[in-house]
């Protein structure tokens, strides 16, 4: 079993706190799509995904997956598949507050990138 916490980044120093915004009906089900897919590709055992929303504060806990398999490979893959589809896909708006205002989080490159390893 493998299991990840992220926390809220204060990248800068800056950050006061992020909130998350989603539909939950349409973010439950591409959640449960990607669990569903990470679970056919690694032949898991079972998997997790719990992610919030609403206002958050620099370093609290943002999201946690969860990923059980036969094989420590597959489980650690299938948690890195799933982080990532989160990253990039799951469709989250955050709008970081600091300092200065608030700004809403564009897509990043690298999550992108990381993203495309999984064909």
């Amino acid at each position: 079993m493998v299991t990840f916490t992220g926390l809220v980044r204060d990248q800068g120093g800056s950050l006061r706190g992020l909130e998350i915004e989603h539909y939950p009906g349409m973010t439950e089900r591409a959640i449960a799509a990607m669990v569903e897919e990470a679970a056919r590709r690694f032949d898991l055992v079972d998997a997790l995904v719990i992610h919030r929303f609403g206002p958050l504060a620099p370093a609290e806990p943002i999201m946690m997956v969860a990923t059980a398999a036969r094989h420590r490979a597959a489980a650690f893959a299938a948690a890195e598949f799933l982080m990532d589809y989160l990253k990039s896909r799951a469709p989250f708006w955050k709008k970081e507050i600091g300092e200065a205002g608030a700004t809403w989080v564009a897509a990043h490159e690298q999550d992108e990138a990381a993203l495309g390893r999984w064909g």
